[in-house]
């Protein structure tokens, strides 16, 4: 059932979720938008289309603690960091990051489940917010992304006086029920609901990278595409600066370092690149040592690697990060179109 709400009322429905979780939505600092968690001085922004950064690391954090190993008095002690207890909020979550978080599932829930991941999202509720004017850096629905019907466990869509909301699963429901300020829809705005879904749509239809050309892209595709000489020339533009991978929804690679206390050691891990040359360094070596064979691992795990191994489901969501923030311009549309020019020679 889909229920509405003033625009006018959005700071009531914020503080409304606050009491009953923490709230993280798209809030801008120093001209910046990215997710935050929320009170009654921040200032929220839901006018930008894509935060800097995708919600990713309110489940899978860019850097946090593992364990903690103390030595004192000749006795060791280890202590686990403790998994997420409180239940949060995460409004405004596009339909690309929701995929995003539909990649990282596939990779933390997998066996064996990563338990702070699961945590986080056990306790974690998703509001995603339909997009309405999709810009010329989205390329989602080559990657079965319906930006107008993004799903979640609540939907959210803004008109210019109207935010109208639909639960969909027993968890939204559950905060549904927690608030008192949603009112019931008639005929009219279910059509005019209607009549926005088809507007997105339509804009997503016109964009200049709505139709890319993925054949030959597939977890079949491992021999083909890892031998061609194409990577030789698009990587070298490549400054393996890692923006990409740090903007991206759906990359987890990760480090494990330990820090010495004094008293001990404290694990923890933080985000890592295929971009960077330390890159799974090991005692020997590095396993990839050019930068076109690191450039050519981000690809293939995104178009061919991770399909592969799950069910034909690509890495990429085309939410247009990379293609935004390359200081190169380059990226994964560019890399896709350089293979369809080649395929149609």
């Amino acid at each position: 059932m889909t229920q509405r709400l003033s625009r006018e009322e959005l700071p009531r429905l914020y503080a409304a979720i606050a009491q009953v979780a923490d709230l993280f939505l798209p809030v801008k600092r120093a001209g910046k938008t990215n997710f935050a968690l929320w009170n009654t001085q921040t200032e929220v922004d839901l006018d930008t289309l894509k935060t800097a950064k995708s919600p990713k690391d309110l489940f899978f954090p860019q850097c946090e603690p593992l364990y903690t190993c103390d030595w004192r008095e000749g006795n060791l002690t280890v202590t686990a960091q403790a998994l997420a207890e409180r239940d949060f909020v995460v409004f405004g979550v596009r339909g690309c990051d929701l995929r995003g978080l539909d990649v990282l599932d596939r990779v933390f829930l997998s066996d064996p489940v990563d338990s702070f991941y699961a945590a986080r999202r056990e306790h974690g509720t998703v509001i995603a917010f339909a997009c309405r004017e999709p810009e010329e850096s989205c390329f989602c629905r080559t990657f079965g992304v319906d930006c107008a019907e993004p799903g979640g466990d609540v939907t959210v869509w803004l008109t210019d006086g109207t935010l109208y909301w639909r639960a969909n699963t027993p968890k939204g429901q559950a905060l549904t029920d927690r608030l008192d300020l949603l009112g019931k829809t008639d005929d009219a705005d279910e059509q005019r609901l209607a009549a926005e879904q088809t507007a997105a749509r339509e804009i997503i239809d016109r964009l200049p990278y709505a139709n890319l050309f993925l054949d030959g892209w597939n977890g079949d595709a491992t021999e083909a595409r890892f031998a061609s000489p194409l990577w030789e020339k698009l990587y070298r533009p490549c400054l393996a600066c890692g923006a990409c991978t740090f903007a991206c929804p759906t990359c987890q690679c990760y480090d494990i370092r330990d820090y010495d206390t004094g008293n001990g050691v404290q694990r923890f891990r933080c985000w890592d690149s295929c971009m960077y040359s330390d890159f799974t360094m090991m005692a020997h070596g590095n396993n990839r040592t050019s930068q076109m064979q690191r450039f050519r691992q981000r690809f293939m795990h995104k178009l061919v690697y991770f399909p592969a191994n799950n069910d034909g489901m690509y890495s990429c969501v085309g939410c247009g990060r990379c293609v935004e923030q390359c200081p190169s311009g380059l990226n994964i549309v560019k890399v896709i179109k350089a293979f369809e020019k080649e395929a149609k020679k």
